[in-house]
């Protein structure tokens, strides 16, 4: 099992690194001098919309897409020049799994390792339970069903034991119950296996609940890579109840604590320890009180509509 970074070390110590890099497909510019660092220990968020260029960057994280300029280095190995080193610890989901249909799951992992190392048995077995598909392994392929296949995928890219998993759209077709149940098996490899892992998807509500760190790209620049969750926002929505609603409401705007803007907006200088002494000395019964959480589809439109304006400038 790796170990992760701990709080305080997760950003000084990247195992992945891009340096200006740039890709071209023709006059089309796929990827245009692209740079970020993936902390060791992180659920790395991939955002943009189609054509924004992230498939092109997993497929030259991979070493299937050769960079017309920059680096890419994955735990300390140049993938342009040691592409076997840099993707030893890799597991991925990449475009289309593509499995023998008239062959068990078991089967297909089993070609599969005879193409790249022999795994014991007991990391078969752990990483099928793992997976969900101890009770359907020995069925023919051509019988599972999507989710299943994806189970299968994902079993195949554990299989080495990685450092760092590279997940494209790993929930696209899922139930509800099937996006829940990937959902914490991420959090799962995540949280007790280390694994470092990049989500690339357009469901931002799971993201929002998986990533602490993001890349948001749009017509290959990258407009975004960080910390999303700790940057300085507007000011923030408050959500609150008490005994008299309306009139809590109407005496917070009026003493200029609260804005009507859309919802109930801070006003400048105004916090939410100012606001609960004010409901306080009015005699209200709290019930509840907070700041609405920053929302990553607020903070992905937001991004990419000022990347489209000065990308337009």
């Amino acid at each position: 099992m790796i170990t992760p970074c701990t709080s305080e070390k997760l950003g000084a110590c990247s195992i992945v690194s891009l340096q200006a890099v740039t890709k071209a497909f023709g006059d089309r510019v796929a990827v245009k001098a692209v740079s970020l660092e993936v902390p060791q220990g992180a659920i790395y968020g991939l955002l943009g919309h189609n054509g924004a260029g992230k498939s092109t960057l997993i497929g030259m994280l991979l070493g299937q897409v050769f960079p017309d300029d920059g680096t890419i280095s994955i735990d300390g190995h140049h993938i342009q020049q040691a592409r076997d080193k840099a993707l030893a610890h890799v597991g991925a989901i990449y475009e289309t799994p593509v499995f023998y249909g008239h062959l068990s799951g078991r089967k297909n992992l089993g070609i599969l390792c005879e193409y790249t190392a022999s795994i014991p048995k007991a990391r078969l077995e752990e990483v099928i339970q793992l997976v969900g598909l101890a009770g359907r392994i020995d069925d023919p392929v051509e019988v599972y069903s999507h989710g299943m296949r994806q189970r299968l995928a994902l079993a195949q890219a554990l299989l080495p034991d990685p450092k760092l998993l590279i997940l494209d759209e790993p929930t696209e077709g899922f139930d509800p119950e099937g996006i829940f149940e990937t959902r914490n098996l991420i959090l799962k490899l995540n949280r007790e296996w280390g694994l470092t892992i990049i989500v690339s998807s357009h469901q931002l509500s799971e993201l929002q609940q998986l990533c602490s760190h993001l890349a948001i790209m749009r017509e290959g620049h990258l407009l975004f890579s960080g910390e999303w969750r700790n940057l300085p926002s507007g000011p923030g929505m408050l959500r609150f109840k008490v005994d008299r609603q309306e009139e809590a409401e109407e005496g917070l705007c009026k003493a200029g604590l609260l804005v009507a803007n859309g919802g109930l907006q801070l006003s400048k200088g105004s916090d939410i320890t100012t606001i609960a002494s004010w409901l306080i000395e009015h005699k209200f019964r709290i019930d509840f009180l907070g700041l609405e959480e920053k929302s990553l589809e607020d903070f992905y439109l937001e991004t990419t509509r000022n990347g489209r304006k000065e990308h337009a400038a």
